[in-house]
């Protein structure tokens, strides 16, 4: 890390980066310049000068105001959905199986509203021309918009959801029974629900030091030029005495230098981008085993909620940072290189774009298509190594091949149980996000009469709804992962605890008699 960031500091200036500039290069807010109150660099829409009537006067008729005042409302939507995400946690320990119900119904429901939108907008646009578009007329289209305006998407969409929950109703129970579950070890410790907390200011303090590191060798201090001979510009271009050519002038050549700093900049900055995705992917590793050490302190405690350990979350946290930091960090690095990998592949099928060779693209596709589906998998054997690292404290590699094992021995329940709760939590995460989502629109298009007046006037609010839908989502997924950690942990012990235990007095089973029911028919379904 200092070795980068080191140079970085040296050689680099962020204000060209840090600071918009005007078209004279100002820069937007800086004491002793004309800019010095006006701190926001508007853009202004320059397809609105290309207009006849405009180009005769060579110049804009209307006046430009400069508004400098802050008019997002961002904070608001996501201060609501931390508020609903808590709220539907908290209804979740105790009403389950009725929630995640009302979650499935829901969903249906906002799409049916979508289908009733589109349908409503087409009738008042019935008789302009191209209101009757097919889907199948639209065809492939980048912008995501032409679909959403389609009554059919919303018919499909709403289709599918209702086809997968009539096939997958046996498995859903299942899963919802399985989410009880871990609904009952959350509710014991509660402390879990705030870990993803000091996980975010982890991944604060990382992204910080690669924006930092990344922003400074980016804008360079120094400046090439041509030499002179003129005394004119010898102050300033530093030029010798000695010089051969009269009468010329000092010219701007290019940002930088021929240094080895400069020549090099490129894998610096690669080195940085590998920092960073260590960083983020051991932070996250962090979370995992942490939460796996807590969870699995819950399941292998004889009576519960007597014999488990006080403050468990703690002394997992504390187990992880002190025995397990070379195994999360091993893991953490081969999902990095991978990351790496994806990320430079991308990068040359950006600069090969205008090529004609078809063979070379063809083959950057198919190594992208390799490397993404090795990502996946070695993020998933990580994510159950580092609950068998949790659990029995061994070191990445044979938790890894035992977590695999153990898996495959019971496939058909992994089957049963993965990607259906994936599916239940996903949708409470849209739920949350699409709820928080419709408010924020109707109040920034100031359809709620009781607060019209607050709505702010915006130039274009689909810039803060993107961000609160967005920003609602990832607060939903931040609590819902603690949930999908637990019931993966819970999975693994009590896959692991059948295979221990018989049942007998000998060796009776640690699971709670309810798990026990629940997924021990799990195999049988179809």
């Amino acid at each position: 890390m200092s070795c980068v960031f080191h140079p970085a500091w040296l050689h680099g200036d962020p204000r060209k980066v840090l600071y918009p500039t005007d078209s004279s290069g100002q820069f937007c807010g800086q004491k002793e310049t004309s800019n010095a109150k006006k701190p926001i660099l508007f853009y202004f829409n320059i397809l609105k000068c290309a207009n006849p009537s405009i180009l005769i006067n060579l110049q804009c008729p209307t006046t430009q105001t400069v508004i400098a005042v802050n008019l997002c409302v961002c904070g608001r939507g996501l201060l609501l959905s931390l508020a609903v995400s808590l709220v539907f946690i908290l209804l979740l320990r105790f009403t389950a199986s009725l929630l995640l119900w009302t979650t499935i119904t829901s969903v249906i429901l906002l799409l049916a509203y979508g289908v009733w939108l589109c349908s409503a907008e087409l009738s008042r646009l019935r008789h302009r021309p191209g209101s009757n578009v097919a889907i199948v007329e639209v065809g492939l289209q980048t912008d995501l918009q032409v679909y959403l305006q389609l009554t059919q998407t919303w018919i499909i969409l709403q289709a599918s959801i209702l086809l997968m929950l009539i096939f997958l109703r046996r498995r859903v129970r299942v899963a919802i029974a399985m989410l009880r579950e871990a609904s009952k070890a959350i509710g014991h410790i509660t402390s879990t629900l705030f870990f993803p907390v000091i996980t975010f200011l982890l991944l604060t303090v990382c992204f910080f030091y690669w924006a930092v590191t990344a922003v400074y060798p980016s804008q360079r201090r120094s400046t090439t030029t041509l030499t002179s001979c003129s005394s004119e510009y010898r102050v300033k271009c530093n030029i010798s005495k000695s010089a051969l050519c009269l009468g010329s002038q000092c010219l701007f050549a290019f940002y930088g230098g021929e240094t080895a700093y400069h020549r090099y900049l490129f894998l610096l900055q690669l080195s940085n981008l590998l920092v960073f995705l260590w960083l983020v992917n051991f932070n996250l590793a962090l979370e995992q085993c942490t939460l796996a050490g807590t969870f699995a302190s819950y399941y292998w405690a004889r009576r519960k909620p007597q014999d488990i350990p006080p403050c468990p979350l703690l002394l997992s946290f504390s187990r992880a940072i002190r025995y397990h930091t070379g195994s999360l960090a091993f893991g953490a690095l081969i999902l990095s290189v991978a990351q790496l990998v994806r990320i430079l592949l991308e990068y040359l099928e950006q600069k090969l774009r205008g090529a004609d060779n078809s063979l070379s693209r063809f083959i950057l596709r198919c190594l992208q298509c390799c490397f993404w589906c090795l990502e996946k998998v070695i993020r998933y054997m990580n994510h159950n190594a580092y609950i068998m690292v949790a659990i029995y404290g061994k070191n990445f590699c044979t938790s890894a091949r035992e977590a695999f094992f153990l898996l495959m021995r019971n496939v058909v329940r992994v089957a049963v149980l993965d990607r259906v709760t994936d599916f239940l939590l996903f949708m409470g995460k849209v739920l949350i996000a699409g709820g928080v989502g419709a408010i924020a629109y109707l109040f920034l298009t100031r359809k709620i009469p009781v607060i019209q007046e607050e709505a702010p006037n915006l130039n274009y609010y689909w810039v803060p709804l993107l961000t609160v839908v967005i920003g609602s989502y990832l607060i939903a997924h931040g609590f819902f992962s603690v949930y999908a950690m637990c019931v993966d942990t819970l999975f693994l012990c009590f896959c692991d605890d059948l295979e221990r235990h018989d049942g007998s007095s000998e060796k009776p089973f640690l699971m709670s008699p309810e798990l026990h029911r629940i997924l021990g028919k799990s195999s049988q379904l179809h």
